[in-house]
């Protein structure tokens, strides 16, 4: 997880396989975040959880975005954006942790009465996702693809 004030930053994360990335940017102050999110419920593993709680829907969203307000973001104009949660390395569905952390983030989100602007979920490719901090651009690449804005 990283939250910034930067406008010369470019903020990426890799391999978001079954993983998923949720960006938030306020344009007003230019304060912008992203998390890279590996599992969606902390408590198969509340020691891994206090111990790096950013891995986990339910405590690592809440960390990015208390990161951005303290660093003068306001809710209400927050862009949200997120992609990956891919059926990577899952080809029958059998675990569906894809599926489960994009559900498991879009309910804690709809809870805190954030909605998402857009998105790119789903599918079998890992995605890389890039958030430029001037412009709050946000462009997700897959491997052998052009990298196209979302």
């Amino acid at each position: 997880m990283i939250a910034s004030n930067d406008a010369t930053a470019v903020i990426v994360t890799h391999s978001l396989g079954s993983c998923v990335g949720v960006v938030v940017y306020d344009a007003v102050c230019r304060v912008g975040g992203m998390l890279h999110l590996m599992l969606p419920d902390s408590t198969i593993n509340t020691a891994k959880a206090a111990q790096t709680p950013c891995m986990f829907v339910d405590t690592g969203v809440p960390q990015l975005f208390n990161a951005v307000y303290r660093l003068g973001a306001v809710k209400s104009r927050l862009i949200v954006k997120m992609a990956g949660g891919a059926r990577f390395l899952d080809e029958k569905g059998i675990w569906n942790i894809g599926q489960r952390n994009v559900q498991a983030l879009k309910e804690i989100l709809g809870r805190n009465g954030i909605s998402v602007d857009s998105c790119d979920v789903g599918g079998m490719s890992a995605r890389t996702l890039r958030l430029d901090m001037a412009t709050g651009c946000v462009t997700v690449q897959i491997a052998g693809r052009k990298r196209y804005e979302l």
